[in-house]
């Protein structure tokens, strides 16, 4: 069983920036992958984005080029790097990982966009 525990998320004004983490913890294999995605109010869970052990990176198209996903394999960390924030970005965001064919996910971190 893995764990996930993000931290991160806050209020920030529309043009802002904030940087999630993610760490897990307990059966760890380093075949995998990590990621995030993010429920708004009403709304579907959704990808925001990706990232495999051989660092292959996929995002969703509203955030390209605005959101960076980064991970770190010693601390068993992914990173989610936003910027230019918007508040259709407002939601909460929610720690992936896929291994051996299970999904574990996080508690939720929440991400709210607003002057």
């Amino acid at each position: 069983q893995v764990q996930l525990v993000e931290s991160g998320g806050g209020l920030v004004q529309p043009g802002g920036s904030l940087r999630l983490s993610c760490a897990a913890s307990g059966r760890i294999f380093a075949i995998n992958v990590m990621g995030w995605y993010r429920q708004a109010p009403g709304k579907q869970r959704e990808l925001v984005a990706i990232i495999d052990n051989n660092d292959f990176r996929n995002y969703a198209d509203s955030v390209k080029g605005r959101f960076t996903i980064s991970r770190d394999d010693a601390k068993n960390a992914v990173y989610l790097q936003m910027n230019s924030l918007k508040p259709e970005d407002t939601a909460v965001y929610f720690c992936y990982r896929q291994q051996e064919g299970r999904d574990s996910w996080g508690q939720g971190t929440q991400v709210t966009v607003s002057s």
